[in-house]
């Protein structure tokens, strides 16, 4: 259950600042009269007729080949049940949310108010020249079987209902690396379920088509086991109706190898557990709480592998795993239908990434370690950056070898090569970045500890376990403005506040390390005493500098050059490095750029490029991505002979000797670097490929006004700036940042900290 707390939450994030979680934007250019006759009438008039003369045209005209439509009856929402298709809205709007931001999948969401199969059919067939996919959700059983059925034989396009196959999809991967671990095979073992509804019954038809023995099952509901007899079965739950005098679930489970629960809390008992298997498989997937804790499996059958539906235990099984990425290939290749076979693929590849050993870049989206396949990692996250670049080319191949696909893939590298503009979109650029700083949470000092976006971002921070703020201020201003914003920071503790005035036994101690550091930098003794008082950025680095934080975020206020000054006389760069640089990163539409140096070197040498590229390499990185640079000039290949262009083209070839695997070409124009195109034309041999996600620019003039040009015009969310070559995790934020942005830079700062400790330790 919700507290009224996170329920006003709730309610807020779905009202402001404007209602609903959707919106639909223009795709093309409506600034002139010619755009208009272009988008309607006339113009329009060109696209209709090619689509009469070919429908498949509509694919190449109109949106329909990007286009989902989510539809439910509310019938069988959620865990709230039959609440009518008005109340059910902002769940389908939430699912929307989810193609859009995991896979670029739009969605009309579809709330039709009819309880009768027939007509809501009717209806949903009706419909089938708008989309080029129809995922059915929360519509109740029995009748989603039906429905299901009717409309995949009246339509010819994909008909998925999520709430069956795209669980029935997650759960057979944790199964089929679960049985790996336990050195089982699906033909051998035993499976018991605790449910026998929609989800429950699309689980084991899928693991039935990939082995398991239907003789093997055995389904047990509220109303006991399904043994043969039982009256008015419908026929996929009367395939599976045992011959047995095993009337409850306690009597289905001795020698059980798999539990597979999709029903009710607490329903499997701690002192069943013995009758289990030995090495048994228990998926305890009711949410929001599980059919057994896994703390009472763990405790009485340490030989079990356990998966539930929640974020806060191993193995989470979710549907988001699959179903957007099911539909991304299924859309790309204009299939029919989403058959076994595609979904056996998703199958697959979703398990196969569990086992795969993970490079760097995964590591990164995992906190700096790389998981390791084993009882608590039997499944990958639904975060993990590489879900669609595996997932959407097997269920895109499954399709065209199973002859459902209407346009084939050719090229794959090129397909996959493609898919890497949806990896991180939007916030969830930041997502393995938070999910690293989850596992060990730092002490991050914040020197504007009474800024209100300071203090919004303390509370994600701590709601999210993402750091552990320490916030420099007044007590009485801090209070006050903790109040008044309704925020529930539980100061002094989880919350710490130090007052730089009036915490002298914490601060005094400090300032003779201060005067020895700022000494040489024109800070006199008596001046360093002040500045600790009154300069927060000093303050905040100076705590960091004596290890009573592992991170400080400074600025906002102010000029920043002014705070950097502040803070690099007490900490300064690293000693392995000749400058600090900095990166800034823009979320726009059509991806993520990272633009480096915005804000610290003017005019930076041969060398200094060489450097800055090389450390904003391995920051992209941290992101889950795959840095690839760009070297942006006036000049293009060579064009130009001037001093610019031939730093660049020095850098290039120094960053090519001391990094040969980074993907980089230069000098180059921009949108050289931005199209494949524009670049293949100007030299056809360049070692970049795509689009260029890192730009590394000539001057710190080129950078800054490149960055704020493209964040105004492409109204593009800012990360950063992020300092580069910090012997310490600190970053200084610009007055313009939102609360948003002080969590992002937050939680990098958190895990370089962890990254450091790691070093230490």
């Amino acid at each position: 259950m919700m507290d009224e707390d996170f329920r006003k939450a709730a309610l807020d994030y779905h009202r402001l600042p404007r209602p609903g979680k959707l919106a639909i934007e223009p795709t093309k250019r409506m600034a002139t009269q010619r755009d208009l006759a272009l988008a309607y009438s006339p113009g329009v008039a060109a696209a209709c007729e090619a689509i009469k003369a070919d429908p498949n045209a509509a694919y190449d005209y109109t949106t329909r080949g990007n286009l989902v439509g989510v539809i439910s009856n509310g019938t069988a929402v959620l865990g709230l049940g039959n609440i009518g298709a008005l109340a059910g809205k902002p769940v389908m709007e939430g699912k929307a949310v989810l193609f859009k931001k995991f896979a670029g999948i739009d969605v009309f969401d579809i709330e039709v108010d009819a309880t009768d199969p027939a007509r809501f059919c009717d209806v949903v067939a009706a419909l089938e020249p708008t989309f080029g996919a129809i995922n059915l959700e929360d519509i109740k059983a029995p009748e989603c079987f039906a429905i299901e059925a009717e409309l995949r034989a009246r339509m010819k396009i994909p008909v998925f209902h999520d709430d069956q196959h795209g669980t029935a999809i997650t759960v057979a991967a944790a199964v089929r690396n679960g049985l790996l671990l336990q050195g089982k095979e699906l033909t051998d073992v035993k499976l018991v379920t605790s449910g026998a509804g929609a989800a429950a019954l699309a689980c084991v038809d899928l693991l039935v088509s990939m082995g398991l023995k239907p003789e093997n099952v055995t389904l047990t509901d509220i109303k006991g086991v399904v043994a043969k007899g039982r009256p008015d079965m419908l026929p996929n739950m009367a395939r599976y109706a045992r011959d047995t005098n095993a009337a409850t679930l306690h009597d289905a489970l001795p020698g059980a190898d798999i539990f597979m629960g999709l029903s009710a809390p607490g329903v499997l008992k701690a002192e069943w557990l013995p009758l289990l298997a030995d090495r048994p498989l228990i998926l305890a997937l009711a949410n929001p709480d599980p059919e057994i804790d896994p703390a009472l499996v763990s405790a009485a059958r340490p030989d079990a592998i356990i998966a539930t539906g929640r974020s806060d235990y191993a193995n989470q099984v979710n549907n988001v795993l699959c179903f957007p990425f099911i539909f991304r290939g299924a859309l790309d290749v204009w299939a029919s239908t989403i058959n076994e076979a595609m979904k056996i693929a998703a199958v697959e590849a979703i398990a196969k990434l569990a086992r795969v050993e993970a490079s760097e870049v995964v590591a990164a989206a995992y906190g700096g370690s790389a998981p390791v396949f084993g009882p608590d990692y039997i499944i990958p996250k639904p975060f993990d950056p590489r879900l669609i670049l595996e997932i959407a080319p097997a269920v895109a191949r499954a399709a065209i070898e199973s002859g459902v696909a209407r346009r084939p893939i050719t090229d794959f590298v090129a397909y996959q090569h493609d898919l890497e503009r949806f990896v991180f979109r939007s916030g969830y650029l930041m997502r393995p970045v938070f999910e690293a700083a989850m596992r060990d949470p730092k002490r991050v000092v914040f020197a504007e500890g009474e800024d209100e976006r300071v203090l919004r971002a303390a509370q994600t921070l701590i709601d999210d376990a993402i750091a552990r703020p320490i916030l420099l201020g007044r007590r009485d201003v801090i209070a006050a403005k903790v109040k008044e914003m309704g925020l529930r920071l539980n100061l002094g503790h989880s919350v710490q506040i130090l007052d730089p005035a009036a915490d002298r036994d914490v601060f005094d101690r400090l300032i003779p390390e201060y005067q020895r550091l700022a000494g040489r930098h024109g800070t006199p003794p008596d001046p360093a005493a002040r500045r600790l008082a009154t300069r927060p950025s000093v303050a905040a680095a100076m705590l960091l500098h004596d290890g009573q934080a592992d991170a400080a975020i400074c600025g906002g206020t102010g000029a920043w050059w002014r705070q950097i000054q502040y803070v690099l006389p007490i900490i300064p760069r690293r000693s392995d490095v000749n400058r600090v640089y900095a990166l800034s990163c823009l979320i726009i539409p059509s991806g993520v750029l990272f633009i480096c140096d915005t804000f610290m070197v003017v005019d930076p040498t041969a060398e200094q490029i060489t450097e800055m590229t090389l450390l904003a390499a391995e920051e992209v990185r941290g992101f889950g991505l795959t840095p690839k640079a760009a070297l942006v000039s006036h000049s293009s290949f060579g064009a130009s002979d001037s001093q610019s262009a031939r730093k660049m083209r020095q850098a290039l070839a120094m960053i090519r000797a001391r990094a040969p695997g980074l993907e980089i070409d230069g000098e180059m124009h921009a949108d050289a670097a931005l199209v494949q195109a524009i670049r293949d034309k100007a030299v056809p041999d360049s070692r970049l490929t795509g689009t260029a996600n890192l730009l590394i620019m000539p001057t710190l003039d080129a950078a800054n006004i490149s960055f704020n040009v493209l964040k105004a015009a492409a109204d593009g969310l800012p990360v950063g700036p992020i300092l580069l070559g910090m012997s310490k995790p600190i970053h200084v934020v610009v007055p313009s940042v939102t609360a948003r942005g002080i969590v992002n830079l937050s939680a990098l700062a958190v895990v370089e900290a962890q990254e450091q400790a790691g070093v230490v330790g």
